[in-house]
């Protein structure tokens, strides 16, 4: 998979050349890719997020995805993959994104799970710390058997946007940073460059 590194990117901007990505895969003009970037401040939804849960004040996009809303923002890694599921055979990607990150990050000094998602609840995609908050989001959709969209870390973004909307359509759910998680622990916040790195290592991204 090849590892592209972009700068911060407006999100409408992004969401189009996305979909120009994903065509290039389904044509075999492209292999599979992984997409590093940033947006500037904006929260994104899917479809079935309720009005009730999104913010006042903070630009709100409706998006092609699974998942809720959420924040993306400068000091938030974000990562969006565009693999034909093809050439893979049969795999849960979902998992296999959450599994990654967490082998990811836990290279970084932090432990991290996954949570399977009681019957006729709320989804708990993503990646958590062992008492229940929620560091990164996965969102993604498959169109003719390719990926797009993907996932956010939050690294040292303003965590307090999340105050202002429901992430993720869990109303008790509580955000977290590697920067709040470093800082429990003591010692400093890993680079964007370090957590890029081992996002894209973890993922099989050269």
């Amino acid at each position: 998979m090849q590892r592209v590194e972009l700068g911060e990117i407006e999100y409408e901007v992004a969401a189009k050349d996305m979909r120009g990505w994903v065509e290039e895969r389904i044509a075999g003009e492209a292999e599979d890719r992984l997409f590093l970037l940033s947006h500037p401040p904006v929260i994104t939804y899917g479809p079935r997020t309720s009005p009730d849960d999104l913010p006042v004040g903070t630009p709100a996009v409706a998006v092609d995805r699974g998942g809720f809303a959420t924040y993306h923002g400068p000091g938030q890694l974000v990562g969006y993959l565009v693999i034909d599921l093809h050439q893979r055979g049969p795999v849960d990607i979902v998992r296999w994104v959450e599994n990654g990150l967490i082998d990811a990050l836990g290279t970084l000094g932090f432990p991290l799970v996954r949570r399977d998602t009681p019957k006729g609840a709320s989804s708990l995609v993503g990646v958590w710390t062992a008492d229940g908050r929620k560091l990164c989001s996965i969102g993604m959709r498959i169109r003719r058997g390719v990926t797009s969209h993907g996932f956010s870390v939050n690294v040292d973004p303003d965590m307090t946007v999340f105050h202002t909307f429901t992430s993720c359509g869990l109303h008790d759910v509580t955000m977290v940073s590697l920067a709040e998680l470093a800082a429990e622990q003591g010692r400093a916040t890993p680079t964007d460059t370090e957590v890029r790195d081992a996002v894209a290592h973890s993922l099989g991204a050269r």
